[in-house]
């Protein structure tokens, strides 16, 4: 366990070797899953704020759930994530011509309509944060759909931490990534 201002990083943040693979997976995780991204309470208004620059992108079925929802939902626990197409895929999933399921907010951000890329519960993902009162715990998810991920991590060498360098930084910063690497380093020699 690495311990660094308020967050606790499981060691397998660091140990787990992993590298989306769309190809294989084809976007499982935008359509697996009890709901939709998990949201944070100060994303809910980014997503009320770029839904018009983010429509065009999305398929009929999608833009007919989030006006049938709302741009997010509040779960049975209080919980908020963005609505889904009949309890299926992410209402901002899309599918490009390989029939893989991609981020119709994050299409958006590559083509320069808005700044804010996607839900940071995606961005950061194998990695799930916990957060507590006095700190945040950072785990690794394991989950069946993306064993592909796995071994062509484990084929490139690629640990967790450095797959999601930065969605880490966009969350802690980068001082804090760096003291990440260093904490690593130092267990590692």
């Amino acid at each position: 366990m690495i311990l660094i201002d308020n967050t606790c990083i499981s060691d397998d943040v660091a140990d787990k070797l992993f590298v989306c693979d769309l190809e294989k997976c084809k976007g499982a995780c935008c359509v697996e899953g009890d709901l939709g991204a998990p949201l944070e309470e100060a994303e809910l208004p980014i997503l009320q704020e770029i839904y018009e620059q983010v429509k065009p992108y999305l398929s009929p079925k999608g833009i007919k759930a989030i006006e049938e929802q709302g741009t997010y939902i509040k779960d049975w626990e209080g919980d908020y994530s963005t609505p889904t197409i009949g309890d299926r895929e992410c209402a901002y999933a899309i599918y490009d011509e390989n029939k893989i399921l991609k981020c119709g907010i994050e299409q958006a951000y590559l083509d320069g309509k808005i700044s804010w890329k996607k839900p940071i519960s995606c961005h950061l993902y194998p990695i799930r944060i916990t957060k507590y009162e006095s700190y945040h715990a950072l785990n690794y998810d394991r989950w069946s759909i993306c064993s592909d991920a796995c071994s062509l991590g484990e084929k490139l060498g690629v640990p967790v931490y450095k797959f999601l360098k930065e969605p880490l930084i966009r969350t802690y910063g980068e001082t804090w990534y760096a003291t990440l690497e260093k904490e690593i380093e130092e267990k590692e020699s």
